[in-house]
């Protein structure tokens, strides 16, 4: 049986009150998005408010200048149209899917910490054996979500996203609405990480979490290999 993967993506188009454009980070959609329907995967794109999810316009460079995944993006219609038509996540039944995954972007923290559905949809994968997976800020998603037991999701689970330093290198450390790394620790995960801009992605049960952009493919590898499909 096909195994069923359900990307869910920022709605959120300007970092907060300011007028910086954000969104989805490209890389961090098209890298695992190719990975998984390679491998014979079905992937579902929805969004906090459904409708076309922007796209960071830093994640996106003239055409030939891009890497592989983001060109053959760039040039897939299929995607684009599913890109410009995200399903709002009013409209998903949980029960259809097998994994969620979170691509990254700034957007992310704006829109997935707080959002009603993003919280609905992560418990009922956590609370029901399904897999959880996320890159960057992606990570931003899981920060709502509680379990079973009444614990936050990442409570005591090795887990990864963009991290602090990261987020100061590029300069946005004042202008995200806190810190996802400290997020995730004051929460109770156990934060492990590389250096900037390295590759990393961890698994711990459940929970599959990468460092960066650089990190999408370890991050789609990781739970290929948990839903057993060999690609």
């Amino acid at each position: 049986m096909t195994s069923k993967v359900l990307m869910i993506v920022t709605s959120s188009d300007r970092m907060g009150n300011t007028d910086k454009p954000t969104g989805l980070w490209a890389e961090e959609l098209a890298v695992p998005y190719y990975e998984l329907i390679d491998a014979g995967v079905s992937v579902t794109i929805a969004s906090t408010s459904g409708g076309k999810t922007p796209v960071d316009p830093g994640s996106i460079k003239p055409i030939g200048q891009n890497e592989e995944s983001v060109e053959r993006m760039i040039a897939d219609m299929h995607l684009q149209s599913l890109i410009n038509n995200t399903i709002p996540l009013s409209a998903i039944n949980e029960y259809d899917f097998d994994a969620i995954f979170f691509p990254g972007g700034h957007g992310t923290m704006w829109d997935l910490p707080t959002d009603v559905g993003v919280k609905t949809i992560t418990e009922y994968a956590a609370n029901n054996g399904k897999f959880i997976a996320s890159v960057c800020h992606g990570a931003a998603g899981l920060v709502s979500a509680i379990r079973n037991d009444g614990l936050p999701l990442v409570h005591g689970k090795r887990v990864n996203s963009f991290t602090d330093a990261e987020e100061r290198e590029v300069g946005l450390a004042g202008i995200v609405p806190f810190m996802l790394e400290s997020r995730i620790r004051e929460l109770g995960g156990v934060f492990e990480g590389a250096d900037n801009w390295q590759a990393f992605a961890i698994r711990d049960g459940q929970l599959i979490t990468g460092q960066n952009p650089q990190s999408s493919a370890l991050v789609a590898d990781l739970l290929i290999d948990a839903l057993n499909i060999k690609g």
